[in-house]
């Protein structure tokens, strides 16, 4: 497929994106600060056709703040996050860019950022620490998720459940072994984990029905996982030749999308790979059952004269 538009970044390379949810623009982060690039359809051309174009004012505050390592709008578009590399947290209204919350930590990285689906609170993981629970109506800190004995936390996702509640999910390194963390967000308490990858975990993202995780390693392998119970549903070894660097599910959580260093790109499918009829194993324990039956009748008088009197 041709791209519909190309928009140049110069020298500098983008290295993190946020869309906005209403179609709003495009959040670049750069080494030196943040750009918002807007889309339009030109009137009489074709429906394919695109137009993107630098916003020079939109993002004045976010103009010389250096390189940001993670970047999100809230699910409604409301909120705007950004946490950097100079372990600033920084949350603005959208799109008036008043401040909600400042937190600047000099002796930390921000590595990742959440918002729940309620836009009423957002996660942020560092470099190091503990997660800090934020709620955006009082802008204070809600909450600290200590962690466990060397565990290193990296990506953070909200979820929403059949209920309609939420749960957390947080990724960690623990020796070598990636695992997965939930955490219940009305106590903040741990209510499960699960040890699953040898390899360190470099993208993590949850499906919009909230019943499926996936990760994605520096090996380049990606697994689906199910939320419930964190059993491996799909994996494929060495998708990309390079390290995962972004997961993303369809709207129908069927499919999921990953990308890599190596500039590649790969769909695969999230359903479980289902044999049509009956399964290998019932086939087997069947011919095996046929076998048994077939010697007891040729042998049966024999059998039964062994037997004790």
């Amino acid at each position: 497929p041709e791209p519909v538009f190309r928009l140049g970044t110069e020298e500098q390379v983008p290295y993190r994106m946020a869309v906005h949810p209403r179609g709003d623009g495009l959040l670049c982060a750069f080494p030196n600060g943040c750009r918002l690039v807007r889309w339009e359809s030109p009137e009489g051309e074709d429906s394919h056709s695109l137009v993107l174009r630098s916003d020079q004012e939109a993002l004045v505050k976010l103009k010389d703040v250096g390189l940001q390592l993670a970047v999100s709008f809230s699910g409604e578009g409301s909120i705007l996050a950004t946490g950097g590399e100079d372990g600033h947290l920084r949350v603005f209204k959208w799109p008036g860019m008043e401040t909600i919350i400042e937190d600047p930590d000099a002796k930390t990285s921000v590595k990742d950022l959440s918002f729940s689906s309620d836009e009423k609170f957002l996660v942020v993981n560092r470099s190091s620490g503990p997660s800090r629970v934020w709620d955006l109506k009082s802008s204070e800190a809600v909450a600290n998720l200590p962690r466990e004995q060397g565990e290193i936390f990296g990506f953070c996702r909200f979820s929403t459940k059949s209920d309609n509640s939420q749960i957390l999910f947080v990724t960690a390194m623990q020796g070598d072994y990636g695992k997965i963390i939930s955490w219940n967000t009305t106590s903040w308490t741990r209510i499960g984990s699960k040890k699953v990858t040898r390899d360190a975990i470099s993208a993590f993202s949850v499906s919009p029905d909230g019943t499926l995780l996936a990760i994605g390693t520096i090996e380049g392998s990606i697994s689906v996982l199910g939320s419930r119970d964190m059993r491996v549903v799909v994996t494929v070894k060495k998708a990309h030749l390079g390290i995962v660097t972004t997961l993303a599910f369809s709207q129908d959580s069927r499919a999921l999308l990953s990308t890599s260093f190596d500039s590649t790109a790969r769909v695969t499918s999230t359903e479980s790979p289902k044999s049509d009829g009956i399964s290998l194993w019932s086939m087997v324990l069947a011919i095996i059952l046929a076998i048994l039956v077939y010697y007891y009748m040729q042998h049966k008088e024999d059998l039964l004269a062994m037997l004790p009197q």
